[in-house]
């Protein structure tokens, strides 16, 4: 296929994959429940950190702490409500409740300091750096770090920011980010869809390949940089619509 060909396949399988009906069976499902921002957020932040394994499996966990947070999220996280839970209760697959709580504790001092995590990441510039993600996951893993006497988890978010695809942090950035209005929610105004970059896994990589896009053999940073630039070239001011498209296909081969 040439460049012309592998767009016009691209850009038929965003169209067809992004549509409301793809919300139902995704974990982009869980933070759309909620109207306040601040809700949506941590929801999206906990959906996307559980995002690792079968999709059913990730929606039946995701419900799982969505019962335990309640109605309204964020209230769970600034009561501190967590720090009565089992630390040894399981949530998802190697994720525990001593995770959720080492992550809360930091989440709990954003929100004592911002009205959201938008405001917290614009606060930190993180629209105007090249890799917003990266520079907004390690700002939160200090304050993370802060609030859990030093101590650094990097099964509530990656420690290793220079090596790290942050797949499920983008996939999270494009939910809040992204404002198409169909299946992305658009509501961050301090990060513009032009930086994100694509959620790298596995499936996505093979696709990439079997297409040409990438010949890169790691699903890491640098291989999310060259995919993502690639992307680029075609949809400079939209590059992760072709998250759809990617894996649209990918389910088909």
């Amino acid at each position: 296929m040439n460049d012309n060909e592998i767009k016009e396949l691209l850009d038929a399988e965003a169209e067809r994959i992004n549509t409301p009906a793809f919300i139902a069976d995704d974990p982009v499902q869980f933070p759309r429940r909620f109207e306040r921002q601040e809700d949506v957020e941590i929801v999206a932040l906990l959906s996307a950190i559980i995002a690792w394994g079968n999709r059913k499996m990730i929606c039946r966990d995701a419900e799982k702490i969505l019962d335990i947070m309640g109605d309204h999220p964020a209230d769970f996280v600034r009561d501190g409500a967590y720090e009565d839970l089992d630390p040894k209760m399981n949530l998802h697959r190697t994720f525990f409740v001593s995770n959720f709580q080492h992550l809360l504790r930091g989440l709990r001092e954003i929100y004592r300091k911002y009205p959201n995590l938008d405001a917290f990441s614009e606060s930190i510039h993180a629209g105007e750096t090249e890799a917003p993600a990266w520079h907004l996951v390690g700002a939160m893993n200090e304050i993370i770090a802060d609030a859990n006497g030093g101590l650094r988890d990097p099964r509530s978010l990656p420690q290793n920011l220079k090596t790290t695809a942050l797949k499920r942090i983008n996939m999270m950035l494009r939910w809040l980010v992204r404002d198409d209005g169909i299946v992305d929610m658009g509501l961050w105004k301090s990060i513009p869809k032009s930086k994100l970059f694509i959620p790298l896994d596995v499936h996505v990589g093979n696709t990439a390949r079997e297409l040409g896009l990438i010949s890169r053999k790691a699903n890491d940073r640098t291989t999310v940089d060259l995919l993502t630039n690639r992307l680029r070239e075609w949809r400079p001011d939209d590059p992760c619509i072709y998250d759809y498209a990617l894996f649209g296909i990918g389910m088909k081969l």
